[in-house]
């Protein structure tokens, strides 16, 4: 892999920090980043997923890291930041990807468990790594931070309760970043994705009502299902100097979903 200057994309190799890169968007984000030059940290709670992931960067010539561990421990959050700025010597992007589904769940029928592993994971994960890869974007004057949200941060019939308001949360957050920092060199904005076929799995309640009401909006909204590579060229495409005017956006990547 070269690193020579692509379309929207400075010459000096980044530092690029890719959560959930195991699989699916996060995988194929990771290895469009290599492909342009770039030296990424591949993290996910996947061991093998985040070593073939390596691997195939590796292998294509590229240069990628691997680090597993779970991101709302504040450990592992801050063993992220030190590693990107040890192995690359910078921090230029952070795609904070990594999410997990609800059960579809209805209010009333989201437990605690439910609830607070979903807000977790999908909110207050990106949080927490956000807040520790900042210092060093200020430090620099220039940063990208890409979120996953969803059709789910959108609207309120395409997930279940928690679901819903975790990637609506992400929204705000991404707002809030890009109004707090843009005097400041910090870019943020989110891609929201429809259905897209990944290695996500949704496993509903049966008995739930939840599944019951959102499911007919799911199929009759949201169309084909996506590809991890028109997510992933959303993400690659915000993190770059095409995209440098582009601050507190989030981006529906959904056939025009968000749309109807």
């Amino acid at each position: 892999m070269s690193a020579s200057p692509g379309p929207g994309r400075p010459g000096p190799a980044r530092g690029v920090v890719v959560t959930g890169a195991a699989s699916g968007i996060g995988r194929t984000a990771a290895l469009r980043f290599a492909a342009l030059g770039d030296g990424v940290l591949v993290v996910d709670l996947d061991a093998d997923g985040t070593a073939r992931t390596v691997e195939d960067v590796r292998s294509a010539g590229g240069r990628a890291v691997g680090l597993c561990g779970d991101l709302i421990e504040h450990s592992v959050v801050d063993e992220v930041a030190r590693r990107a700025v040890a192995e690359f010597g910078r921090i230029d992007v952070v795609v904070n990807n990594a999410g997990v589904m609800d059960r579809m769940s209805a209010v009333h029928e989201t437990d605690d468990a439910e609830w607070e592993r979903v807000i977790a994971v999908n909110l207050t994960a990106p949080f927490l790594l956000t807040r520790a890869v900042l210092p060093h974007m200020l430090a620099a004057g220039s940063g990208v931070l890409v979120f996953t949200g969803s059709e789910a941060g959108l609207r309120g019939g395409a997930a279940g309760a928690a679901y819903t308001a975790a990637k609506h949360g992400v929204a705000g957050l991404v707002r809030n970043l890009a109004v707090m920092y843009r005097g400041r060199g910090v870019r943020a904005n989110a891609v929201a994705p429809g259905p897209v076929r990944t290695g996500m799995r949704v496993s509903p309640r049966p008995d739930a009502d939840g599944p019951r009401v959102v499911g007919p909006l799911v199929a009759s909204g949201s169309g084909r299902l996506g590809e991890a590579e028109e997510a992933a060229a959303a993400i690659v495409f915000l993190a770059s100097d095409d995209a440098s005017f582009v601050n507190g956006a989030v981006l529906p990547v959904d056939d025009g979903w968000s749309a109807v």
